[in-house]
């Protein structure tokens, strides 16, 4: 499993120690509150850090506008790792109560996106080891993928994108998590290589080396399906 960022313990489910925001708040509350939040979509950074300082001196409030900003990407995110909406929400609220309850450890060693985003993809790798008699692959299908076939398409055209668009999201599921997280999060969530390998929790150099094993799953899965989509 993905071990958290260096210097910045990752969240625990016990409860909070003394003096941490945490304490003598409803666990759930920031969690829950802060998905309805999404409805800002960003926050400067200035604005940012004001908002880490507040949540962590125990303003549920901030830490609601601070994690809300994401939640929307953060659930796309788990939907495209899991494959299962209703997990995927479920999920994303332990996301919010995990990040709640390590708020106050958060050193600022890397941005706030990206400590939030190692802990979804943890509790995303947590949730497909603890998954009983799951099946060979994750099904994922074009909403989690969000590719739409090009409106100026003739009917027939856009029948053979929509099933390339299919074989590759079945090429996606069947990717083992580690290789599926490389290539979700970089050319689909379109992160930078830096990035996506501190959420990864890896070396840039071992991040290159998962995607691209993943780029030559996924091609060698689409194989003819693609020649055939494209006209070749």
């Amino acid at each position: 499993m993905t071990r958290p960022p260096s210097g910045e313990p990752g969240p625990q489910t016990g409860s909070p120690g003394g003096g941490h925001p945490g304490a003598g708040q409803p666990a759930a509350s920031p969690a829950s509150r802060a998905s309805a939040a999404s409805a800002v979509s960003s926050v400067s950074p200035v604005a940012e850090a004001e908002l880490i300082a507040r949540a962590q001196a125990g303003d549920v409030g901030a830490f609601e506008r601070l994690s809300g900003a994401y939640a929307d990407r953060l659930f796309m995110l788990l939907l495209r790792l899991l494959g299962d909406r209703a997990e995927a929400e479920d999920v994303a609220q332990e996301v919010m109560l995990r990040a709640w309850r390590a708020i106050g450890r958060f050193q600022a060693r890397s941005s706030y996106f990206t400590w939030l985003y190692r802990i979804a993809v943890n509790e995303a790798n947590r949730a497909l080891e603890k998954r009983a008699r799951r099946p060979a692959s994750v099904p994922l299908g074009p909403e989690e993928l969000r590719l739409p076939a090009p409106p100026d398409q003739d009917p027939a055209r856009q029948a053979e994108t929509r099933e390339l668009r299919l074989a590759l999201a079945r090429a996606l599921g069947d990717l083992p998590p580690p290789l599926r997280t490389a290539i979700v999060l970089r050319d689909i969530e379109g992160l930078s290589t830096r990035e996506a390998a501190g959420i990864a929790g890896i070396g840039q150099a071992a991040f290159k080396s998962r995607l691209h094993q993943a780029r030559l799953r996924v091609r060698a899965a689409l194989g003819d399906q693609a020649l055939v989509t494209s006209g070749g």
